[in-house]
């Protein structure tokens, strides 16, 4: 059984998918440690060419709180229709634009406020949208010990699971031993997305973006191809 592990990323970049799309079951942190600096509620769209932050507003609260622990703050109503403005005024003349919106557009107006509990839901639309369909598992739902950190974490997951190749994102590289998983039985992959370009309008590329904007320029059938364009290190 192929398994893979990440956290909870706000319309993450097709990369993202693709490794999802390659496993057999797909595990989602919720009792991990928010960051400011990484991509769990925020992410890139294409603005007048460039690329430009769109970000879900938290309540104030501890740095230090899981994500499952953090909420939309109470001006998510406003920043929505801000989001939703930004996205009709820079892509009403992308060729998928319609269908893009009612989605995005139904991602957005989820009434659950958890940052967790929002993620997961936009994830779960993505992936009916795009026909993936993979098992996807909240992680405190396993019976694991959760104060595990890293690579011993990752293995324990991997284990009672019964994975036998766990799947990893380039950026693993330097944290995940591949000696070390096949001690416990498990091969470990990384997964590096191929290029990936499509016609952004008329501006020159901009790679990997929120999948947003892959899904505002092709197909649901193109973003399948697309799925599988990787390859496993």
């Amino acid at each position: 059984m192929k398994l893979a592990i990440m956290q909870p990323y706000f319309m993450p970049y097709i990369g993202y998918f693709q490794l999802m799309n390659s496993v057999d079951e797909f595990i989602i942190y919720d009792n991990i440690q928010y960051t400011k600096k990484g991509w769990i509620n925020r992410n890139r769209i294409l603005v007048n060419g460039t690329p430009q932050l769109i970000t879900l507003p938290l309540k104030k609260d501890s740095d230090y709180l899981d994500v499952i622990r953090r909420s939309l703050s109470e001006s998510w109503d406003k920043e929505k229709n801000k989001i939703l403005n930004t996205l009709k005024s820079f892509y009403k003349k992308a060729p998928q634009f319609e269908q893009t919106f009612c989605l995005i557009e139904q991602c957005l107006n989820m009434s659950n406020t958890n940052l967790f509990d929002f993620i997961y839901q936009t994830i779960l639309l993505i992936n009916d949208f795009l026909d993936i369909k993979t098992k996807i598992t909240i992680s405190s739902t396993i019976a694991i010990d959760h104060t595990l950190k890293s690579q011993d974490k990752v293995l324990s997951l991997c284990q009672a699971k019964n994975a036998n190749t766990y799947i990893n994102s380039i950026g693993g590289t330097e944290l995940y031993d591949k000696n070390i998983f096949k001690q416990h039985g498990i091969e470990l992959n990384f997964i590096k997305s191929n290029s990936i370009e499509y016609k952004q309008f008329n501006n020159e590329f901009v790679p990997w973006l929120s999948i947003i904007d892959v899904l505002m320029f092709n197909t649901p059938e193109q973003i399948r191809e697309y799925l599988n364009e990787y390859t496993l290190i």
